[in-house]
């Protein structure tokens, strides 16, 4: 050994030596000794763990990047980019793109405010409101084609036919708002306050009259995408815009029913622009003229609704007897209310009320389409008898399930019943909570008047137009000539009509009872 090299070889040693002291007289820490002799076994697999992409991380990153695809359109699909995961479920929403309201004070130069009186101010906050809207309707509309109509078309997660179904003549819409934005911003002052709007108003409200087939197509379309939900595709899809940030936690029925929403809040925002106009204002005139014509338009188009949803429920009735059918459902045009109720037996009921019958039905799948089959005869409105059953009233089917059931199945049941010489029908139905409940009797009140009411005014029809001998009577001459001298002779006459023949109809059917129904005081 070489000298220079003795000093190191002898520090080495006497460090090894010091060492093997410390493991023999230490006993008390050979609890350390492991951990030391671990830590390069850890390291290494600490590096190989990191060459593997960990479970959760990666498809959690691998999703934002396929949304952030989806929604730009840059790049192609993937065969496996819709396929179910069970984790999607679980992935928390992304952070929610939330829409900041404006106000037209805090949008403006605020000196300007300083010049206005306090209800000036207010109705330049109205009419900016109004224009506010109008921008956020257009933004949520093209938001609609492009972040979901667009991309399912192209990736073939619907076809085209389907979802011109679902979306229906929503393009059309987007010029229609543009234009109002453009005319209400072309009569903006620079320093953003608004002198006039109601000739605006009176030459475009019009145009709304195009919402009618959008409006009447609702209902069709709903039924359509609640069916689509069931592709795990199109389901994969709707979730992934749903926890996405530009949707704003809204699924896709959200904004495609924004549009309805919109029409029906046009009223209530012309109402507050008037309240806040003074009476010698220019636009006053101009303002309520606007109003008629909305309150037109809404009320036209809730009519067209209500007869195409009607008849979209009508379509979809099954019978399953010849004897089933009723000529007042098809003689009806708007269903008063329908949803799903339960029986006392626990069975899941869909039961409609239309204008002048109740009929109770069960869903089912008919080729690969939801229907309705009816569970028992068609009860008419007027011979139906209703009565409010208090909570606990009703008893379960079955004495050991009634006596065992939990006090949450014994509310909210309300009884129908119907008797007509050999037939008669007795249901008791349960809610959902108090309010549906509620709603329930209050609609089929509303029905029983309605019918009452005609068929009173039919029997003042048939005493008017017929004397008990079958020849005309005079006071139903002298009201007929007054009836000639009016503007609407032709319409009078055609409802007398109807009216007197519904009232033989309902003596017809009603002889055999000779009056002693009676209906249970609620």
């Amino acid at each position: 050994m070489v000298a220079k090299d003795y000093p190191f070889y002898l520090s080495a040693k006497r460090a090894n030596f010091a060492l093997e002291a410390q493991t023999v007289t230490s006993p008390a820490k050979d609890t350390e000794e492991p951990s030391n002799k671990r830590v390069k076994p850890l390291s290494r697999v600490t590096s190989l763990a990191s060459l593997i992409p960990p479970v959760r991380a990666t498809p959690l990153k691998r999703f934002s990047q396929t949304l952030q695809r989806s929604i730009s359109f840059r790049s192609e699909s993937r065969p496996d980019l819709f396929s179910p995961r069970p984790w999607s479920r679980n992935v928390p929403p992304a952070n929610t793109k939330r829409r900041d309201s404006k106000l037209w004070s805090e949008t403006f130069d605020v000196c300007v405010n300083h010049m206005l009186t306090s209800k000036e101010i207010k109705r330049q906050e109205a009419i900016f409101e109004l224009s506010q809207g109008e921008e956020d309707l257009i933004e949520d509309l093209k938001l609609a084609k492009k972040a979901y109509h667009d991309p399912m078309l192209k990736l073939s997660i619907m076809t085209e036919q389907e979802l011109n179904q679902i979306f229906g003549t929503l393009d059309s819409l987007i010029p229609l708002h543009e234009d109002l934005l453009r005319r209400l911003q072309e009569v903006r002052k620079p320093d953003g306050s608004t002198e006039h709007v109601g000739h605006i108003l009176v030459g475009w409200l019009p145009c709304l009259n195009s919402y009618d087939s959008y409006c009447s197509n609702q209902v069709a379309a709903k039924a359509l995408l609640d069916h689509k939900k069931q592709d795990h595709r199109v389901q994969d899809f709707l979730q992934r815009c749903l926890e996405s940030p530009f949707s704003r936690k809204l699924d896709l029925w959200n904004f495609l029913d924004i549009p309805r929403s919109r029409l029906v809040k046009y009223p209530l925002l012309l109402r507050e622009i008037l309240r806040h106009t003074p009476n010698d204002h220019p636009d006053q005139q101009h303002l309520e003229e606007a109003i008629n014509i909305i309150q037109g338009i809404v009320a036209e188009i809730n009519i067209k609704t209500g007869e195409s949803e009607c008849q979209y429920y009508k379509e979809r009735l099954i019978y399953l007897e010849e004897g089933q059918r009723d000529s007042l459902i098809d003689n009806s045009r708007a269903v008063c209310c329908h949803g799903e109720l339960k029986n006392n037996r626990g069975v899941k009921l869909h039961v409609f009320l239309f204008e002048e019958v109740l009929v109770i039905t069960r869903a089912v799948t008919h080729n690969d389409q939801l229907c309705y089959q009816l569970y028992r005869p068609p009860i008419p409105v007027r011979e139906l008898l209703l009565e409010d059953l208090q909570d606990g009233e009703v008893r379960l089917g079955g004495s050991i399930r009634g006596a065992f059931s939990n006090n949450e199945r014994i509310k909210n049941f309300f009884r129908v019943s119907f008797k007509n010489g050999s037939q008669s029908q007795t249901h008791s139905l349960q809610a959902n909570d108090s309010f549906n409940k509620q709603q329930w009797l209050n609609c089929i009140r509303q029905a029983k008047e309605k019918a009452a009411c005609a068929g009173k005014a039919g029997g003042l029809a048939a005493h008017l137009l017929v004397s008990p001998n079958g020849r005309r009577a005079p006071q139903g001459e002298a009201a007929l000539e007054q009836m000639e001298q009016s503007d609407c002779e032709s319409d009078c006459s055609m409802d007398t009509s109807e009216l007197s023949a519904d009232c033989e109809r309902m003596e017809q059917a009603n002889s055999c009872e000779s009056g002693k129904q009676t209906e249970t005081n609620v």
